[in-house]
């Protein structure tokens, strides 16, 4: 069985084709083995032609066409994956179905066929996920039309948090804000701890483990696992809140915006916008959200972006250790993520001065360390991973599940 997942933005589409056919909880499959083809979509309706990349096997070509909408960026991936010199299928029908990285579903969390009330609960929650929602709400509609044989499935990155207990999950709101409104703890990145929790499991051999999940980059959140489920994550009702971001403010008073508008002049939706846009490690920084900007500008002595760096960390070990008091321990501490998997600067920092708690990172492993393996010391109690994610992976395995069930 072949997936396509898709990744949207609102002028983007990025794909992998992924074979699932088969047992796909044997310890052995590799998830890079299963890609078939990969490709991008850029400037989807730009006046000009768009940017247009795809590899297979071998085959690489980057070339531009005219993209008006998103139902054309699927149909020019399904015509480089039937290509008969370069493609790896022989007709589109052998896509099964397409999977989405869904974001935001609200009461529709979990993994579903897309239809109207799919559609209509991501719409609910537009204002809570603006960036993400509205693209693949429309992207959704587009190839419903375009291709009404092909299944869509939309696997929402919520539904791994569900298994959060209640009190971890809701906010000290009034009563009927929960109810009616959806106010609540949702929890995003789903697909990625999903992941971890998995991979930690087969790299352990065991399926008792608390797991602390860092997936940390341009987005970043923490998710304590236990037993193989999220029993406390960072972000909250948007993934916007938890840790500082690229961007992103993470936590903030809300109380602070009725003071920041009379004092400045502008609006709410001004200043939610420059708290979405212009905070996090950028505003901090006062130079770039880039991590690997704000490492150098460090190293070189850049107050801002020192603390810009300590904020980050600092936020990050404060989570942790509620995670660690709420699973009673820790067995495993896994970095992914652009950050996670590529800073030994950030992983040296969260671990600093830990080993009261039994966590001991070993300085030699971790420097320079990018690719999949341990980072902790033989007498540490508690084992510290580098573990690449695959997001895609867990998408097409649940859109199989979705589509056989």
């Amino acid at each position: 069985m072949l997936i396509l997942v898709a990744n949207l933005g609102s002028t983007s589409f990025k794909y992998k084709l992924l074979d699932v056919s088969g047992d796909l909880h044997a310890a052995d499959i590799r998830p890079d083995d299963r890609v078939l083809a990969r490709g991008a979509v850029e400037r989807i309706g730009d006046a000009s032609e768009s940017r247009c990349e795809v590899t297979i096997g071998d085959y690489h070509n980057v070339y531009e066409m005219p993209v008006p909408d998103h139902g054309i960026a699927v149909q020019s991936c399904l015509d480089q994956l039937t290509d008969a010199q370069h493609g790896c299928l022989k007709d589109a029908s052998e896509v099964s179905a397409i999977g989405f990285k869904a974001v935001h579903g609200g009461r529709k969390s979990g993994t579903f066929l897309v239809d109207d009330d799919v559609l209509e609960a991501m719409a609910e929650m537009n204002a809570a996920a603006p960036a993400h929602n509205p693209p693949y709400i429309a992207a959704m509609k587009l190839l419903r039309e375009r291709f009404p044989d092909l299944p869509l499935v939309a696997a929402f990155e919520t539904e791994f948090h569900d298994s959060i207990p209640e009190a971890r999950r809701v906010y000290a709101t009034p009563p009927n804000w929960r109810e009616e409104y959806q106010v609540q703890k949702w929890g995003f990145h789903g697909s990625s701890h999903r992941f971890i929790a998995e991979r930690t499991a087969e790299l352990l051999g065991r399926d008792d483990l608390r797991v602390i999940s860092c997936h940390l980059g341009g987005s970043s959140s923490l998710t304590a696992i236990q037993n193989g489920k999220s029993v406390m994550t960072t972000m909250g009702m948007t993934p916007q809140t938890g840790l500082p971001q690229n961007n992103r403010v993470g936590d903030f008073d809300p109380f602070a915006l009725p003071l920041l508008i009379e004092r400045s002049g502008k609006s709410l939706e001004v200043l939610l916008g420059e708290l979405a846009s212009e905070g996090g490690l950028k505003g901090l920084s006062d130079r770039s959200g880039d991590l690997r900007d704000i490492e150098a500008a460090a190293a070189e002595g850049d107050a801002k972006s020192a603390l810009a760096l300590d904020v980050y960390v600092e936020e990050i070990r404060r989570h942790m250790g509620g995670m660690i008091v709420a699973m009673g321990g820790v067995d495993v501490i896994a970095f992914t993520g652009g950050i996670g998997e590529n800073s030994d600067v950030v992983r040296r920092a969260i671990c600093a001065n830990l080993q009261s708690l039994g966590i001991v990172l070993d300085e030699s492993r971790n420097e320079g360390h990018r690719t999949e393996g341990p980072l902790h010391v033989e007498s540490s109690q508690t084992q510290i991973w580098v573990v690449p994610t695959n997001e895609e992976w867990i998408v097409a395995k649940r859109t199989k599940q979705a589509i056989g069930n």
